[in-house]
């Protein structure tokens, strides 16, 4: 009887905290939180409510401790008033009449001005992309800040960590920011490590995940940005990362996977921008605010230049700045958007936006990969395909084995957006990531220029073939896609 007793209190209790589960998510997860993403949290806590609420309580959160907000708001402040009144840019042509309003939005969102007087090239070679940040890394004189989602020392990327070893052999400052859980997967981790400690290079860790070192935040929020900065002249931004296209990784090799980036080498007053971001990540890691390489920013605007301006985004800003840039450009756009997203898994108002253009009568392109490396963002991206179709968006698929990792869209003829951030969830939400918008025809027309290899290594995807699919993808695409949801 006592057992029996023991095992109907064990029920009873299990049930009532099954039920507090439930009726305490229903109070607490839809709170400030898109409606997709609030159902697949409740759907996931009703189906398996132990499970999914530890894993609410782990990652349900998008925030950074509230020590890093603060900074991300002193530092925030800090970019305001040092750029203050720099907004010179050259109106050599009449400007679209919505751009100003962008501007501003980027402006208040993310700090930073619109500066004019800048050169842009774009590097589509993987290889020759390395080549070129070694040979720029090797005139360095004073400083080297080097920031990337991934770093790892291998064959490929060898020449790079010697560059940063001899420009610390001239007495140049080199800093190095890497994400820590991403560097950590890849092989050569520990090696990679002790090279940069044994060459004198200045190391720190993105987004440690150091229980032990009192170090940590929500695990699955991981800094995205790839860049690099020599003496606040010189800078690098875009999709690549300091590692082998292959990233080394088993799987990818043994499937020929290769990746094909985009970067923007970029000379200028907007370089004090991209530099300003790594301050601002090394101040959140080390709290140490490198005042002395904050270079003063001459606008000067020259013919035949470009309009520039850096757009920061990540978990630190209470708005999401790439989102809201996306948007008001997408909807702005009067003739034709061009868009390459590797991982293009959206959300709801970036549907409307794109379906709303092709009923504009819009010409409306998206570039992706024809295979994937990651399954299930892969199969949450597909989901998608169906509804664009039929809405009239032309999809390429870049034939395999390349992944088309380079993340960039046009808009017009007008205006050109590229970075580190993919038109998914996790880079609106929890991602830092690192945009640039350029107004310049010259560099859309370069942009035209890489659009049209895209289109020359790819297939068009049509829906007559599309629906042809068989079931079995259907269900792990529409699977994938309610997992995507979870931020």
């Amino acid at each position: 009887m006592f057992g029996i007793d023991i095992s109907t209190f064990i029920l009873v209790v299990a049930l009532a905290v099954d039920f507090t589960i439930r009726v305490v998510a229903v109070i607490v997860v839809p709170r400030n939180r898109r409606p997709t993403s609030g159902m697949a949290w409740l759907l996931a806590i009703f189906f398996i409510p132990y499970l999914g609420a530890l894993l609410f309580l782990m990652i349900g959160y998008r925030t950074l401790p509230k020590k890093r907000l603060e900074m991300q708001e002193e530092i925030n402040q800090f970019i305001l008033d040092s750029t203050e009144g720099i907004e010179q840019v050259r109106r050599d042509h009449v400007w679209p009449p919505w751009l100003d309003s962008v501007v501003e939005l980027n402006r208040n969102l993310g700090s930073m001005p619109l500066v004019g007087g800048n050169q842009a090239r774009l590097l589509g070679d993987y290889e020759g992309t390395l080549a070129e940040m070694v040979a720029d890394i090797d005139t360095a004189r004073k400083y080297v800040h080097v920031e990337f989602y991934i770093l790892s020392l291998d064959k490929t990327t060898a020449p790079f960590f010697d560059a940063m070893e001899n420009a610390v052999k001239r007495g140049v400052t080199v800093r190095v920011l890497m994400d820590h859980i991403q560097s950590m997967r890849k092989p050569g981790y520990r090696e990679t490590l002790r090279r940069l400690t044994a060459s004198g290079v200045k190391w720190e860790l993105l987004l440690p995940l150091q229980p032990l070192k009192g170090k940590w935040q929500r695990p699955d929020l991981r800094n995205h940005r790839k860049l690099v900065i020599v003496d606040g002249k010189v800078g690098y931004m875009g999709s690549q990362n300091i590692i082998d296209r292959s990233y080394n990784m088993r799987s990818n090799i043994r499937r020929g996977l290769k990746w094909k980036d985009l970067m923007t080498r970029l000379e200028g007053p907007i370089v004090s921008g991209l530099n300003a971001i790594f301050i601002t990540d090394w101040y959140g890691e080390t709290n140490a605010l490198l005042t002395r390489d904050i270079e003063p920013v001459d606008a000067e605007v020259v013919p035949h230049s470009l309009d520039c301006q850096v757009v920061p985004s990540g978990p630190g800003f209470e708005g999401e700045n790439n989102l809201r840039l996306f948007l008001a450009l997408l909807y702005y756009a009067q003739e034709r958007i061009i868009i390459t997203s590797p991982y293009f898994v959206p959300d709801e108002s970036i549907m409307y936006a794109i379906t709303t253009a092709t009923q504009r009568g819009l010409h409306v392109e998206l570039f992706v990969s024809e295979v994937g490396d990651q399954a299930l963002v892969y199969h949450a991206q597909r989901s998608y395909y169906e509804e664009l179709l039929r809405a009239g968006v032309i999809i390429y698929l870049y034939k395999a084995p390349y992944v088309l990792h380079a993340k960039h869209f046009t808009i017009d003829d007008e205006v050109a957006v590229i970075g580190s951030s993919n038109m998914d969830m996790r880079s609106f939400s929890l991602n830092f990531e690192v945009s640039l918008m350029v107004r310049g025809r010259s560099f859309v027309r370069d942009l035209r220029a890489v659009e049209d290899g895209y289109r020359a290594d790819s297939r068009r995807l049509t829906l007559e073939e599309w629906m042809k699919q068989p079931l079995r993808s259907t269900v792990l695409d529409n699977l994938a896609r309610l997992t995507s949801a979870v931020q």
